[in-house]
Order: C-alpha cells, then sequence, then structure tokens
C-alpha cells in the first residue's frame, strides 16, 4: 500500500466489484468433503499437523493460517470435488499450536468425519467465521502466512498487535516429498494407467480407417478406458487431443463446434491424465497417423532426445529445479528450435496435476524454496511446435530418487514412472546415439514387464508390439 499511495493511488478493499456484475454469482460448492484413508493415506492427520507445528516453531509461530485448497487436502487427508479435475474444497485452515479450526461452509463434513477431525484437535466452523477467527488471536502472539497464497482482504483481518512472518506454506514442502509408501502406490497406479492406455490405443490403431474417430471420439475412449481400472476417480484435466495443426497449440481443446477427424496424414497429440485414488497421473504421447514426413520425424527424434536427457540426468539435492531447464532444451536448442512453455511441473499425490514448489522452467525464478528434494514427482515435457503443421511432446512423470554421495554432497536421479510405450514409428533412428537407443529399449522392456500382467488379448498385442526393440 505504500508504494501505491507514493503514486497518489488508493487501494480500496471494501467494495466487491463482483456484486455489481454478476447479481446471480453462485454460492459455495456443496459437495460433501470425505476422508482420504488408509492404505493410500500413509501418514496420519495427526502427524501432519505435528509436522507443520513443528515448522511453525522453527519460525516462532504460534498460529498459522491457511487457504491454498491443496495444502489443507494434503494436511487434513480430506479430499472433495469444488474444482474441476482436483480433488480439494474450498475451505481455511487456522492452526494453532493444540487445536485448529477448519473454516468450510455448512454441510460439506458429515457428522462422522467431523467427529473423527475433532479426535485429532480440528473443529469444523463456518466458512464465514474465519476472518473473525483470524481477528481474534492474541496480541502478542506469531502468525505464519505464506503471502503468495492468502488474500489481502484475510491479512486485513489480523490485529496490528499480532506480529506476521511471512513464508511458504510448511505443508507445501511436506506434500511434495511422496513417502516410500506413496511412491509404491503411485507406481502401482502408473502400472494401472498404463493398461488403460494400451487398451486404448490397441482400439484406436485397429478402429483407424475403419470408423469415424475424431478428437473428441479419442477423449471418450480414453476416458472409459481409464474409468475401467481400479480406484480411478476422474480425470485430472481436460484431454487435448490435437491433429496436426491443432497439436501446434500446447492447450488446445477440441469442442464440439470445432475439432478435427483424424484420418488422412500426419501427428496426433494426446495429452492426459487421470485422477486415482493412490496418485495422479499425466501423460503426452504422439502417434503417426498415415504417412510420417522426414521433417515430423526430425522433430519427433529431437524432442525425444530431450526427454531422454532429463530423464537420465543426475543432479545436487537442493539444486534450484529452474536450473534443470537447459538439460531438456540441450538437444532441441542445437536442432534451431524451442518451445514457449517450461518443461516440468510438479505433480500432486491424488491432488492437484499442477503443484510446487518445484518447476522445471527457466521462465520461473530460481528462488531458494524451488529445490529439489528427495520424493518430488515431476513432469518431464519438451516439445516443437509448428504452427498451423504439427505439434510434438513427449512427457513422462519422474520421481527423485537418491544417486549417491559423494565429496561433492548427496545426488539425485529422476526415475521414470509413466508407463507407455513410446511411438518408434516416429523415429529417425540415425538420429539416436548408442546410448540413447539403450536408454529407449530399457524403457520400453520395463514398460513392457510392467504392463503385462494387467492386460490381455488386444491390448496385450498392442504391447507386445510397440515394445519391440530398435
Amino acid at each position: 500500500t505504500q508504494a501505491l499511495t507514493a503514486r497518489g493511488v488508493k487501494l480500496r478493499t471494501d467494495v466487491d466489484l463482483f456484486d455489481a456484475i454478476w447479481p446471480q454469482r453462485p454460492s459455495l460448492p456443496a459437495a460433501a468433503v470425505f476422508e482420504h484413508a488408509a492404505p493410500h493415506a500413509s501418514v496420519a492427520r495427526s502427524e501432519k499437523l505435528a509436522q507443520v507445528r513443528r515448522a511453525m516453531a522453527e519460525k516462532g509461530a504460534q498460529w498459522h493460517f491457511i487457504s491454498t485448497l491443496d495444502d489443507l487436502a494434503w494436511l487434513l487427508n480430506l479430499r472433495g470435488a469444488d474444482v474441476s479435475y482436483n480433488p480439494v474444497f474450498v475451505a481455511h485452515a487456522l492452526i494453532g499450536e493444540n487445536r485448529a479450526s477448519l473454516f468450510i461452509a455448512d454441510g460439506k463434513v458429515p457428522q462422522a468425519l467431523a467427529e473423527a477431525l475433532a479426535r485429532d484437535g480440528v473443529s469444523v466452523e463456518p466458512y464465514a467465521k474465519a476472518a473473525e477467527a483470524l481477528a481474534a488471536l492474541p496480541g502478542g502472539s506469531t502468525l505464519l502466512i505464506d503471502p503468495r497464497r492468502i488474500t489481502y482482504g484475510s491479512l486485513q483481518s489480523v490485529p496490528s498487535t499480532v506480529k506476521v512472518v511471512e513464508a511458504v506454506n510448511p505443508s507445501t514442502f511436506f506434500k511434495s516429498r511422496k513417502t516410500e509408501a506413496e511412491a509404491r502406490h503411485v507406481r502401482e497406479t502408473m502400472e494401472q494407467d498404463g493398461a488403460a492406455l494400451a487398451e486404448f490405443f490397441a482400439w484406436f490403431e485397429g478402429a483407424l480407417g475403419r470408423e469415424t474417430i475424431t478428437e473428441l471420439t479419442i477423449d471418450e475412449r480414453l476416458t472409459a478406458a481409464r474409468a475401467r481400472r481400479p480406484g480411478f476417480v476422474s480425470l485430472s484435466f481436460a484431454t487435448i487431443a490435437g491433429f496436426n495443426g491443432n497439436g501446434a497449440m500446447p492447450h488446445y481443446r477440441a469442442t464440439n463446434e470445432s475439432h478435427a477427424v483424424i484420418e488422412g496424414n500426419g501427428l496426433l497429440l494426446i495429452d492426459s491424465g487421470a485422477q486415482y485414488l493412490s496418485g495422479t497421473t499425466d501423460i503426452t504421447r504422439v502417434v503417426p497417423i498415415g504417412t510420417v514426413s522426414d521433417a515430423q520425424r526430425r522433430d519427433f527424434t529431437i524432442v525425444l532426445k530431450g526427454t531422454m536427457a532429463l530423464s537420465r540426468a543426475r543432479f545436487p539435492r537442493g539444486i534450484r529445479s529452474p536450473m534443470l531447464d537447459a538439460i531438456a532444451r540441450a538437444p532441441i536448442w542445437e536442432a534451431g528450435a524451442d518451445y514457449g512453455h517450461g518443461t516440468g511441473h510438479g505433480v500432486g499425490y491424488f491432488l492437484n496435476v499442477h503443484e510446487g514448489p518445484q518447476v522445471i522452467s527457466h521462465y520461473a525464478p530460481a528462488e531458494s524454496w524451488t529445490a529439489m528434494e528427495e520424493g518430488m514427482i515431476t513432469s518431464v515435457e519438451p516439445g516443437i511446435y509448428r504452427p498451423g503443421k504439427w505439434g510434438v511432446r513427449i512427457e513422462n512423470l519422474v520421481l527423485n530418487v537418491p544417486a549417491g554421495q559423494t565429496e561433492f554432497g548427496d545426488f539425485l536421479k529422476f526415475e521414470t514412472l509413466t508407463l507407455c510405450p513410446i511411438d518408434t514409428r516416429c523415429l529417425d533412428l540415425s538420429l539416436l546415439r548408442d546410448d540413447e537407443r539403450a536408454w529407449l529399449n530399457d524403457y520400453h522392456e520395463t514398460v513392457r514387464a510392467r504392463l503385462s500382467p494387467h492386460v490381455s488379448g488386444d491390448a496385450k498385442a498392442w504391447l507386445e508390439l510397440r515394445t519391440q526393440p530398435v
């Protein structure tokens, strides 16, 4: 506010302009909250609260206010359906040294769940009472808040006698570092998701040229395949199925009014993912339609080289994640190309498909809180896009795992989690080094071994065919 005042600007927070232009504004979402229970929730709510309280104590804070929806869901082992594709719910929480309050709309927490929360020292309060609770904080106490994840209006409720400490929410760090049990569940999830993809692609290749397939059909059939898998809850984002020029738009979305029929020659890009009780998936594959040109093969192979380069990297524990971006881009830059989005984003555990604090992108500031730590799950998704022609993006999810210790410190590497063949029909093999071919063959051997027990018939035959060594 001081900066604004110095420039003759007055900041008013007492007026809700939306009230004037949105008279039919909907009320808060009413869907019930549910518990993310064992075995999928491997750390008890009481232990997570204890972790956060220890972090509060390190900051000298007796209170901590949280508004970030995925932080709340993780901390309390709760999930909801208030935001499309993300299993979160609208709420706030005030964490004290011995008690906590969850501020949420009436009727969203079933009685049995409210009683379970109470046993862990969490009371359920009306959503509108959050500001009152902040205003009632005792003078002389210290409140921890994340300035990037709290509204200015909420902060205005805090008495001037309360000291405010600003830092990233401790839960943001804790939830990014998956436990060993969570990593096991995610690996199992990847097997189920990969089996669904095998079923889909087996159908797709068999139906191509025999029936009408559109970008919308792809979404429908792929969603149906995933929905048959155990623990499926929803998609993790709107499926992107882009043929030729549509695939050159990284965030393309087919609609009933505007979509392509899959016919002729070219490249089909499919970026999709799902929410399961045991994990969140996000994968991009590109497949050939008809005849693939030499230029398309070249782009595909160069992008794969970028995916492999980063997937094979070893790096010091604690390195700031944006600094890894150039590893994936180097083969693409060498070819005189680039792409206009980040290379990787953090992924939640049956939570938001985009989460922090890590982000592999030179567009992001390399701040200390972006450090790479063991247990983080991140996407690796370089690309090349030719506007109006075609797009290539190859995306896997990877897990940070130990890579040994030297006199220079602890090192990490990536374990590739995603299990789905990379279509070798799109490759220009002359551009791959022997070690790159070896990585691809090893990956396909793993995919075949891990997915085979989960598929049969046409899907198994497709899996065997698409994982042959090159």
